[in-house]
Order: structure tokens, then sequence, then C-alpha cells
């Protein structure tokens, strides 16, 4: 099921599962995952975007290999709050995926996550060509460490599924 606002989400959470969070772009898909106390969010992998079925079959193998309660798609809003074209994509994305695997959709606001992620490796000296090969998941762990961050805060983290 696909939930609009973080507490709702965190609501149909299983207890201590830990969870993903996807960065959506043309041509890949960056996924980072917490660990099941859903303090830390940290960079996996990069999927290189082929075909929906494959790309959501590689997910679901992940999902399921680290025992993923929920996932959070990374919704990326126009500076102004708008949502755009990108938007409308990532909600198609949640709606074919959410038929495919039973667990709690989600969205996060992800502006700026990726000038986020490249600032980082800049400060961690990582090379350009290693800074191509991991941005995309490391913009996830962003996206990811933010909704950890704000379910935290709102004291949710704790909360069981009903």
């Amino acid at each position: 099921m696909i939930y609009e606002e973080i507490e709702n989400f965190v609501a149909a959470l299983p207890r201590d599962a830990a969870i993903a969070a996807l960065d959506l772009g043309e041509k890949t898909i960056g996924v980072a995952v917490s660990d099941r106390l859903r303090s830390v969010g940290t960079p996996l992998e990069t999927i290189r975007r082929k075909k929906f079925g494959l790309d959501a079959e590689r997910l679901t193998g992940i999902l399921s290999a680290r025992e993923i309660g929920g996932v959070i798609l990374g919704l990326p809003r126009n500076m102004d709050g708008s949502e755009g074209p990108r938007c409308q994509s990532t909600r198609a994305f949640a709606r074919n995926y959410a038929r495919l695997w039973d667990g709690p959709i989600g969205f996060w606001d992800e502006r700026l996550s990726t000038v986020a992620a490249e600032r980082a490796l800049l400060e961690a000296d990582t090379s350009r060509r290693r800074r191509a090969e991991v941005i995309d998941h490391v913009a996830a762990a962003v996206i990811l460490q933010g909704a950890l961050d704000r379910m935290r805060h709102i004291g949710a983290s704790d909360t069981e599924a009903t």
C-alpha cells in the first residue's frame, strides 16, 4: 500500500524491520537500506534500469534478501514544492510496484539529495569516476537518512504495525 504521510507509512511497518530508500532516475535506481533499529541509512547499490519488470524483479530480490519491511521513494519535487513530470513518473513506479510487493511504500521529498550526496563525496575526496559510480545510491542514503531522522523526531520508529 502507498502512503503519502510518513506517519502513516511508519504505522504500517512491521516491528523491527529495516527499510529501503530508492532514488529513481531515468537510467538508474539508487538503493540504500537501514539497520533494523532504523537509525542509519547505508548506500547499497545502483541498479541500471532496463524494463520495469526486470527492475522490479531485482528490487524484490534485494528487499527479500535484506528482509526489508518498507520502501521510501525519493519524490523529486520542483524547488517551489510543485510536482512535475519526474514526480508523476515516481508515483507511477510506486503504483506499479505496489501491485508486485506487499510492503508499505512511502515518499520523501528528495530536493537537493543529489547535491548533498555530491558534496559528501567531494569532502571524502572521491575521484570523479568513482563519484559517477556511486552517486545514485549515496543519494538514496541521503533520502533514507532524512526519512529516518524524521521518523525518530516524531517518535515513530518504535511504532508497531496495526
